[in-house]
């Protein structure tokens, strides 16, 4: 099973929606198995999993750990987008006022204009 789909030479990140989908299809046996009592809040579900990591299934260890990864790439990506589109910010929305996803915004409204990384950014912080 494709985790997402290829073809682009760009790095690929992961929702939560994502991973909930793409986990359920690859680890729902595993997770009625040895999970059914825990609660998909609190990272319980991921919690059992990693303590029972030896009985999942391979495409369940697979998926599990390449979804951590796709979500970390993520964190990341959101982490920083504010210093890869600052020049960008600056140039096209420097009056307006921080807060509220006010910049996010108008930056995305300026996606033409704005460099290629910052749009790259973007998209990988999953903010389009």
């Amino acid at each position: 099973m494709a985790l997402l789909p290829t073809g682009s030479a760009m790095a690929q990140t992961v929702g939560f929606a994502d991973a909930i989908r793409i986990l359920s299809s690859s680890c729902g046996n595993d997770i009625g198995k040895y999970c059914k009592k825990e609660n998909l809040g609190n990272n319980e579900i991921t919690q059992c999993l990693q303590a029972n990591e030896s009985k999942l299934s391979q495409q369940c260890r697979a998926d599990k750990d390449r979804v951590g990864v796709l979500l970390q790439e993520r964190f990341a990506a959101q982490a920083a987008v504010g210093k890869t589109c600052d020049r960008d910010i600056q140039q096209f929305c420097k009056l307006v006022k921080p807060g509220n996803g006010y910049v996010l915004r108008c930056i995305l409204k300026a996606k033409p204009s704005v460099s290629n990384a910052c749009n790259q950014a973007i998209d990988l912080a999953g903010y389009r």
